[in-house]
């Protein structure tokens, strides 16, 4: 088993709180990493009908069978369960009494908001990183083989075929979880839909282009775009505002969570495809943005992730960070090899923010300094 760096933080949560709630995308690791640190617990799965309706004939003579300790997963299942979990944790008192796994949607989110608040710690786990996989002897070298194989732990665990498992984990995401959460209509319109997102990743969000090129209204592009986030399938990257004397962008770009996925998504079937691919840099941006991600909310942290671009676009930085009230900013380049230009963007800003912290380039070369860092090295980029 991969070691996972959020292990340490679902730990300190279990010793907060009566309930731990791990959430993230289908088949991120989360049943792995809750069994494998909690060993001891009970575990429920309500993915299988007949668990499902023993929780909701009788939620109570659920809650007591067996140990006290309990891992409920795939909790989304049955949302109602929460006010019962939460009757359990009142009367107990203990801490880290329920481990609670499942994939993040509004009525999840809703139930966890309502009835366990102030009564468990959140944690999302998103599919491994490069650190942990690098962490376990595993070659990260290769910069193409890692967009196209992503990172689903089944991919690098079980040696599962790219091609097979990301058209097997979408079709399913869409025959059940777009099902469960939007009613659509036409799903071809929708497959569309999504593989125009993938298409446009890096790119600054046009909800007007997207319904148009998709044959849908704007009010349908906006809820499933709600519903890919809620899923963990995509993640928007919010623009940095502050008053600079300048005018500045106020629409997000959209990266898929999982870049194996995005890769799918566009046509790569195999490696060798990548580099040639016009929107190899677009893929390689989004291997980076993700990997920011996942470090931030393996250390329980808000991502306080986000990009800077004026409105003529003359100056634009790809990725910051806020942390503790100051901005890292970070230049994300395919190439590998390094050219002085890449640092103009940063320049630009740093003449904008004179407090934020010096900038890096982030590069897919191998690392030639304190401010020319390698992607594969993301504990030096990654704050």
């Amino acid at each position: 088993m991969i070691r996972r760096s959020i292990a340490k933080h679902v730990m300190i949560v279990a010793g907060y709180y009566p309930v731990v709630t791990v959430l993230g995308p289908r088949q991120s690791g989360k049943t792995t990493l809750a069994k494998a640190m909690f060993p001891d617990y009970e575990y429920r799965n309500l993915e299988a009908e007949d668990v499902l309706m023993a929780a909701r004939d009788d939620p109570r003579g659920f809650l007591m069978q067996g140990s006290r300790r309990m891992i409920v997963d795939e909790v989304q299942r049955f949302p109602g369960l929460l006010t019962y979990i939460q009757e359990f944790a009142d009367a107990k008192g203990e801490k880290g009494m329920f481990v609670l796994t499942g994939s993040q949607q509004p009525a999840l989110a809703a139930a966890v908001g309502e009835s366990l608040a102030g009564r468990t710690g959140l944690c999302e786990l998103l599919p491994f990183s490069i650190e942990e996989l690098a962490g376990e002897g595993v070659s990260v070298e290769n910069r193409d083989a890692l967009i196209w194989r992503g990172f689903m732990p089944r991919v690098w665990a079980d040696g599962v075929e790219p091609a097979i498992l990301y058209r097997d984990y979408y079709q399913t995401y869409v025959q059940r979880d777009v099902r469960r959460l939007v009613n659509v209509q036409d799903l071809d319109t929708f497959n569309v839909f999504v593989r125009l997102l993938a298409g446009r990743v890096g790119q600054m969000l046009n909800r007007e282009s997207l319904a148009r090129d998709s044959g849908v209204s704007v009010p349908t592009v906006v809820k499933w775009l709600n519903v890919l986030e809620a899923s963990f399938l995509i993640y928007r990257l919010r623009p940095y505002h502050a008053n600079l004397g300048t005018r500045l962008v106020k629409t997000p770009k959209i990266y898929f969570t999982e870049p194996g996925l995005a890769a799918y998504l566009v046509g790569i079937r195999d490696e060798t495809q990548v580099a040639a691919h016009p929107l190899v840099g677009s893929l390689f941006e989004n291997m980076v943005v993700a990997e920011a991600l996942k470090s931030r909310l393996s250390r329980g942290l808000d991502p306080d992730l986000m990009f800077f671009r004026n409105a003529t676009g003359t100056v634009e930085v790809d990725l910051l960070f806020n942390d503790g009230g100051r901005l890292y900013p970070r230049e994300v380049k395919c190439s590998s090899t390094y050219s002085t230009k890449y640092r103009s963007g940063l320049s630009r800003f740093s003449s904008l923010v004179p407090d934020a912290a010096p900038g890096k380039i982030v590069y897919s070369g191998r690392t030639m300094g304190e401010m020319v860092v390698d992607f594969r090295q993301s504990a030096l980029w990654c704050i």
